[in-house]
């Protein structure tokens, strides 16, 4: 099973936070988002598909997200869990943690932030396209 959607970069990604990583439908970015990767995005965990929810809101599911930019790519190994609501209306958050909220979309990470390819977050710095591919 395989779900993409779009956001976009912004010049104010700094792509730092240790344990996270977001995409948002909001429009900008301040700074002290340093965990935030990409703005405007298209998709929001209310508007997942619920064949995708379903699998995604199972417990020990394995998640890839992929990341994409005209220059770069990056993989995140994650899983779901039925304690996932998935229902925040802006915010889309993959943990290193096994914490969850209505922002979490996938737990127990390979990455966050910080992890992510320096190419990928420079494209985005640029406020370059970013596609998402979530693949189960």
């Amino acid at each position: 099973m395989e779900f993409t959607f779009i956001a976009n970069g912004h010049k104010n990604v700094t792509s730092k936070h240790k344990s996270t990583f977001e995409i948002t439908t909001d429009k900008s970015l301040t700074l002290k988002g340093d965990c935030i990767i990409g703005v405007n995005s298209t998709k929001t965990l209310n508007n997942l598909p619920q064949d995708l929810r379903t699998k995604i809101q199972s417990d020990d599911t394995k998640i890839e997200l992929i990341l994409e930019t005209v220059n770069a790519s990056d993989k995140i190994i994650g899983f779901g869990s039925s304690k996932l609501s998935l229902d925040h209306p802006s915010d889309m958050v993959c943990r290193k943690s096994d914490f969850t909220c209505s922002r979490t979309l996938m737990i127990n990470c390979d990455k966050a932030a910080c992890d992510l390819n320096p190419l990928l977050i420079s494209d985005l710095k640029n406020g370059c396209e970013l596609k998402v591919t979530i693949k189960i």
